[in-house]
C-alpha cells in the first residue's frame, strides 16, 4: 500500500506535471503583464514580457507530454490538466488582446476569436458528458496541429505593435494565423462532434 502510494506521489511531482503546472501559473502572470502600470495597457514592455513568459509556456505544452510518455510518467493529473493548461492560456491571451488599448484584435477579427473560444468550450462539455458514459475521445492529430497554429497566431499578436517595429506586419501575420486557426479550430470541433454524436443520441 505505501509503495503504491509513493507511486502516485511521484506522479503528482513528476517534471511532465510540474511543467503543466508551471503553464497554468503563466496564465495569471501573462494577464499581469498588461497590468504593470496599474491598468490594463499594451506598452510594449508589457508585451514583450507577456510574450516571453507564452513563449516559455507553449514550450512547456510540447515537453510535458513528450517526457511523460519518453519516461512512462504519464498520469491521470497530467492528462486532466495538459488540455485545461492549453485553454486557460489561449482563452486569456485573447481575452487581453481584444481588450488592449491597441485593440489587437477587433472588428471582424473577432469572430475568430469568438469561433476558438466557444469550440474549446463546446468540445470540453462534450468531453465531459462523455466521460461520464465511460467513452474516451482521443486527441487527433489535427487538433494538435491546431492548438500549434493558435498559440503560433497568439505569440504573433502578443508582440503585436512592438513586433511591428522589429519586423513589419507582425501584427497582420497575428491576424492571418489567427483565422487560418479559426479554420482548423472549426474542422477539428467537427470531427469531435462526429466521433461524439452518436453517444449523444443514444
Amino acid at each position: 500500500m505505501a509503495q503504491k502510494r509513493k507511486k502516485s506521489d511521484a506522479h503528482w511531482l513528476a517534471l511532465p506535471n510540474v511543467l503543466t503546472y508551471g503553464r497554468i501559473v503563466a496564465v495569471p502572470l501573462v494577464a499581469l503583464c498588461f497590468f504593470l502600470e496599474g491598468k490594463l495597457q499594451s506598452s510594449d514592455l508589457a508585451r514583450w514580457s507577456a510574450l516571453g513568459i507564452f513563449i516559455v509556456a507553449s514550450i512547456t505544452d510540447f515537453f510535458d507530454g513528450y517526457l511523460a510518455r519518453a519516461w512512462q510518467q504519464t498520469s491521470t493529473i497530467g492528462r486532466m490538466l495538459d488540455p485545461i493548461a492549453d485553454k486557460l492560456l489561449i482563452a486569456t491571451c485573447l481575452l487581453l488582446l481584444a481588450a488592449d488599448t491597441d485593440k489587437t484584435i477587433a472588428g471582424w477579427s473577432l469572430w475568430a476569436a469568438i469561433i476558438i473560444l466557444c469550440r474549446e468550450i463546446l468540445v470540453s462539455g462534450l468531453r465531459e458528458y462523455l466521460a461520464e458514459l465511460k467513452v474516451s475521445v482521443p486527441v487527433t492529430q489535427l487538433a494538435k496541429w491546431k492548438t500549434t497554429v493558435q498559440m503560433v497566431a497568439i505569440g504573433f499578436l502578443l508582440a503585436g505593435p512592438a513586433g511591428d517595429k522589429v519586423l513589419p506586419y507582425t501584427t497582420q501575420t497575428g491576424i492571418f494565423l489567427l483565422w487560418v486557426a479559426a479554420l482548423i479550430t472549426l474542422y477539428s470541433g467537427y470531427d469531435y462532434f462526429r466521433a461524439g454524436i452518436k453517444h449523444v443520441m443514444d
